[in-house]
């Protein structure tokens, strides 16, 4: 798997330090174990895994700005714990609702040695930070408008949110709220994922 994580890395443009990728490889085979008894992923394979999980996850990294992010809807840790591993000097809050994603974030941390991730079981509307976010982090969570509603308190004045999806969300940037611009739209390679692929950046106005 190490191998295959370095091929894919490559074919994507992205340079992770040998000690993190043994990290990501770890996570993968905590994930898959933990799968089998908790079912947090659809993706059953390792292999597949690799791709359409974390490497999915690390594409975003070119345009990720700040020092803060939080992870809203991240599930099993996606992307925030893929993040977090090859960016460990920055801080990750990863938020879910659901008690048994929380748990294995935790194990994950735990048995990686991962110190820059705080795992939150909470609803994003009840989740608050004094601290705010530079960027809010959302991947196959919702739509644009709601995603906004529910996480206009999280971001720092000049924080940006950073919105995951697969074709590029013509309706949904149509329809965004007042208040907030669409500041970029990047196409993203992701190889081995045929699917097309796209991060929405989003910032306030004013």
């Amino acid at each position: 798997m190490q191998k295959k994580l370095a091929e894919l890395l490559a074919g994507a443009g992205l340079e992770i330090a040998p000690a993190q990728q043994q990290q990501l490889v770890r996570l993968v085979e905590l994930l898959d174990k933990w799968n089998k008894a908790y079912n947090l992923t659809s993706v059953r394979d390792p292999q597949q895994m690799l791709s359409r999980h974390i490497v999915d996850s690390l594409v975003v990294l070119p345009y990720l700005s700040g020092q803060r992010f939080i992870d809203v809807g991240t599930g099993p840790g996606l992307p925030g714990l893929p993040l977090a591993i090859a960016q460990p000097d920055k801080e990750f809050v990863l938020l879910d609702s659901l008690g048994k994603r929380i748990r294995f974030i935790r194990q994950v941390c735990h048995e990686l040695g991962v110190k820059n991730v705080k795992a939150v079981q909470s609803r994003v509307e009840d989740y608050d930070d004094a601290a705010k976010f530079d960027g809010v982090i959302s991947r196959a969570f919702a739509s644009l408008s709601d995603m906004l509603e529910w996480c206009h308190h999280l971001p720092a004045a000049d924080g940006k949110f950073f919105a995951l999806k697969g074709v590029y969300p013509e309706a949904e940037i149509a329809a965004l709220p007042p208040g907030f611009q669409v500041d970029d739209v990047k196409k993203l390679h992701v190889p081995e994922v045929e699917a097309e692929r796209h991060l929405v950046i989003i910032s306030t106005r004013g």
